[in-house]
């Protein structure tokens, strides 16, 4: 099973959420929802180097996908998903994305 890390403020997460609806390969986990699963995202975060330069672009770096083979990455193209670049495109009104 792949674990996404993200919130639903978060576009960019917010349009995986909407892929992964109903697939049983995949699990979200809402950070801003409970305190462990935050404290298990920011472990992930500050030992993984996948997230250094986000991190120095002062980016939170989400979402975060954990891999069946515990590989860290922050493409969705890794996960079989499809960025919010890729998958549409957001308007002015908000609407697109």
């Amino acid at each position: 099973m792949i674990k996404i890390y993200g919130m639903p403020s978060c576009p960019y997460c917010a349009f995986i959420e909407k892929q992964i609806e109903g697939n049983p390969n995949f699990v979200y986990i809402d950070i801003g929802k409970d305190v462990h699963d935050l404290h298990a995202f920011l472990e992930l975060r500050d030992h993984n180097p996948v997230f250094v330069p986000y991190k120095e672009m002062g980016d939170v770096g989400i979402p975060a996908f954990v891999l069946e083979d515990g590989t860290v990455t922050l493409e969705p193209r890794d996960a079989g998903l499809v960025s919010l670049s890729e998958g549409s495109a957001c308007r002015l009104d908000g609407t697109g994305c």
